[in-house]
C-alpha cells in the first residue's frame, strides 16, 4: 500500500465521518415536532429524511459486503414511495435507534478495510463491469453517499429555526 492511497482513503473517510457527526448533532438536537414538520412549504419532512437516510445508509453493508441489512423494511415508506404516500412511518425514537445502529454497524466495517480494499468492486457490479469501469469501488460510493447526506442535512438545517 503507497502512503497516497491510505492519504486519499482517510480524507474520504475523514469528510463522511464529519458529515454524519454533523447529521447526527442535528438529528438529536431536533425535538420530534420539528421532524415531523416540513423543511419547506410542500417539501419533505424532517422524519422522511431522517428515515430517508436510514434505509439509503442500511444499503452501504450489502452493497459494500458486510452483511445484510438492519432495516430493509424501511425501503418501501422511505425508498420506494414519497414523503406523503400515506404509508405509516416508524417514530422519531424508532429512526433514531436505527440510525445509531446502523452508524456502529458502519463504523466497525469500515474500520476493518484496508486502504486498497476501499479501491475494490462493489456488489452491485459484475467483475467484468467493474474491469471496464474500476472507478465502481467502494471509496467512490462512500464519496457520493457523503455528498447526498450533506444535501440533505442542509435541507435538515431549516428545521432548526422552527420552534
Amino acid at each position: 500500500m503507497d502512503n497516497q492511497t491510505a492519504l486519499f482513503v482517510k480524507m474520504a473517510l475523514d469528510g463522511w465521518n464529519g458529515q454524519n457527526k454533523r447529521f447526527n448533532d442535528l438529528i438529536n438536537k431536533l425535538s420530534d415536532e420539528q421532524l415531523l414538520a416540513e423543511t419547506a412549504p410542500g417539501r419533505n419532512t424532517g422524519i422522511y429524511l431522517l428515515g430517508h437516510l436510514v434505509a439509503v445508509n442500511d444499503g452501504l453493508l450489502p452493497l459494500f459486503g458486510f452483511g445484510p441489512r438492519l432495516y430493509p423494511e424501511l425501503d418501501d415508506v422511505f425508498l420506494r414511495n414519497p414523503d406523503k404516500s400515506g404509508l405509516p412511518k416508524p417514530s422519531v425514537a424508532e429512526l433514531k435507534a436505527a440510525l445509531t445502529k446502523i452508524n456502529e454497524e458502519l463504523h466497525l466495517n469500515f474500520a476493518k478495510l484496508q486502504p486498497q480494499e476501499w479501491f475494490a468492486k462493489h456488489t452491485a457490479v459484475s467483475v467484468e463491469d467493474f474491469a471496464k469501469e474500476p472507478h465502481r469501488n467502494r471509496l467512490n460510493v462512500l464519496l457520493g453517499r457523503t455528498t447526498h447526506m450533506a444535501y440533505h442535512l442542509g435541507q435538515l438545517a431549516y428545521l432548526a429555526g422552527q420552534e
